[in-house]
């Protein structure tokens, strides 16, 4: 369907608000929380009927904390099920490393708190519920960008009860890294790109086991492992593009060199009985050069796609929502901002953006390309990992660039009693 002619042919049922949201992520979940709470007129649709999946990433960071605590959640949030990290080892080429400390970091919440995504967004979307002027619709799939002239003007919504026209003064696209929206805008995205992809499976977890190790490398191969109560959540990194070269070598031979690599895994890897239990993972990293349309705006996935080093891609998109909040909601208040004013957004949360994903790829470039490449050859620390490991003060730096991150966001929204 050509988005042009969107306009010209109406569904038959529409609906009208200050503004859509599409993608019921982190991003456009918190966004959608804070319109409500500041009393504008907003819907964000998720395209499917409920949050379960298990590839969503499940880490919630102490920026993310501290806006849940600005925003009075907190102790709700926290009494949800929910693992503890504070000090981020690992195994490299069989020499102990550790890569951050959360416990240096000066912040209220100094850990990572592991909890499926699920529960984080089933917990803002009845926390929201209290907002009259917020509404979420599941199984609600965008299709298509409603043009009137220059301006986007809603988005075309598949739903059970057949196509629906939302128009909304302002549209923002929360719907990930293949998001239709931006397709459908014609926002050209530059590739940044990422020498691996991510095998991502569950290996059951007995009472008696515990290990602190979040991620080994060994030559020609990395894994990182979350201990989440009665299981562990496995990510296996393989090289960019050799999934079917994996497959092709058997599920028995990839599980023996996971349990090789992970003694502490080989009794829960039974639960792995096939490539089905098996979901790839595609790698990338790549940002948006321009953001805006005339009554249209992208974050999160939708405007930078991050790698999962860090696990910072929840936290980046929750940073976007509380920007975009503070730099809007007063003007949304008023009607549509002008696309100048929407471009605040990027050039507010472009800095972090590109800070980040150079961390990545310095990350990538220097440890994990090498691993991969490494083949049977002997590992050897990287300099910049030996020095993090010896001096401890350096582990509350890597702890505040991973859990804090560059120019972290503050609730300044308003809230409408």
């Amino acid at each position: 369907m050509d988005a042009g002619t969107s306009s010209e042919r109406p569904s038959g049922r529409t609906m009208q608000v200050r503004c859509c949201i599409v993608g019921g992520g982190p991003a456009g979940m918190m966004l959608g929380y804070l319109l409500g709470r500041a009393g504008i007129d907003v819907v964000v649709l998720e395209k499917h009927a409920d949050f379960f999946r298990d590839f969503r990433g499940d880490t919630v960071h102490p920026s993310t904390l501290q806006v849940m605590d600005e925003l009075g959640l907190i102790d709700g949030f926290l009494k949800l099920p929910h693992q503890r990290l504070q000090k981020l080892d690992g195994m490299f080429g069989g020499t102990s490393v550790r890569i951050a400390d959360l416990s240096r970091v000066d912040t209220k919440y100094p850990f990572i708190a592991f909890m499926p995504q699920w529960d984080f967004l089933n917990f803002l979307r009845e926390a929201g519920q209290r907002f009259s002027s917020l509404k979420v619709m599941m199984n609600a799939k965008a299709v298509d960008i409603i043009r009137q002239g220059e301006q986007i003007a809603g988005v075309r919504v598949k739903t059970p009860q057949g196509m629906l026209d939302i128009r909304a003064d302002l549209t923002i696209a929360c719907d990930g890294r293949h998001s239709i929206v931006r397709e459908r805008a014609g926002l050209a995205v530059e590739e940044i790109g990422a020498p691996m992809d991510v095998l991502w499976f569950r290996a059951g977890r007995r009472p008696n086991e515990s290990e602190n190790l979040f991620a080994r490398v060994e030559p020609g191969k990395m894994m990182v492992t979350f201990d989440r109560g009665d299981y562990w959540q496995c990510a296996y990194v393989i090289a960019k593009g050799q999934f079917d070269a994996v497959k092709a070598r058997g599920l028995p031979a990839l599980l023996h060199d996971v349990a090789r690599m992970a003694p502490i895994l080989k009794a829960g890897l039974s639960d792995v009985k096939g490539w089905d239990d098996v979901m790839l993972l595609t790698v990338a990293i790549n940002r948006l050069k321009r953001w805006t349309l005339p009554g249209l705006l992208c974050i999160g996935d939708a405007a930078h796609a991050m790698s999962p080093i860090g696990g910072v891609g929840v936290n980046l998109a929750v940073q976007d929502a509380v920007a975009t909040a503070n730099l809007l909601a007063a003007k949304l208040a008023r009607g549509c901002p002008s696309e100048d004013e929407l471009d605040a957004v990027r050039r507010r949360r472009e800095f972090p953006v590109k800070m980040t994903q150079r961390m990545q790829v310095t990350a990538q470039n220097n440890i994990i390309n090498a691993a991969l490449k490494s083949g049977d050859q002997p590992l050897k620390v990287p300099l910049v990992m030996r020095l993090i490991t010896a001096v401890p003060w350096l582990q509350g730096i890597t702890a505040r660039l991973v859990g804090v991150g560059v120019r972290p966001e503050h609730v300044h929204s308003p809230a409408r009693s």
